[in-house]
């Protein structure tokens, strides 16, 4: 089986504790490089979960023939060039959510991914949460009808979970 080698762009608050430590506990799956701005933290993070590679830089990520897979967890603002640049660098995205900043932007990135070898998949975990699942019953039954607009809040405290 082939072995999927992961770098990180981003490896702030999302990366710590959601998706950044599992690349390593899931069989075939290697987190070989980190990039953050700020160099220290990219350092801190790289010592903390054995990452054996941390730059400050992402092309360093971009331009590293033994990373086939990248996964953004940036702000959204920068979630269209980094994926732009990875997909063009032939390989695979992981995208943190939202996707980018608007429907252009999906077009974009889906005229890309269509001539890239690379494979794009969206970090929507939230998916199987209750509220969700509530959600996806009420529109396959056609519980309330049909749907011509959606204004969705998700709403939560500012508490940190333990």
């Amino acid at each position: 089986m082939n072995e999927i080698n992961w770098g990180i762009i981003g490896c702030g608050d999302v990366a710590e504790v959601k998706s950044g430590p599992a690349f390593q506990k899931v069989p075939h799956s290697n987190l070989i490089s980190v990039m953050r701005r700020n160099e220290e933290k990219a350092k801190d993070f790289a010592k903390r979960h054995h990452v054996p590679q941390w730059t400050s830089n992402a092309e360093d990520i971009l331009n590293n023939d033994d990373i086939n897979a990248v996964y953004i967890a940036t702000p959204p603002s920068s979630h269209l060039t980094y994926t732009l640049r990875v997909l063009e660098a032939g390989k695979h995205v992981y995208l943190e959510k939202p996707m980018v900043l608007n429907a252009i932007e999906a077009q974009q990135i889906t005229n890309v991914l269509g001539n890239s070898t690379g494979k794009l998949t969206m970090a929507h975990y939230r998916r199987k949460l209750p509220a969700f699942l509530k959600v996806k019953e009420l529109l396959d039954t056609n519980s309330i009808g049909d749907i011509i607009h959606v204004d969705l809040q998700v709403l939560q405290s500012k508490k940190k979970c333990s």
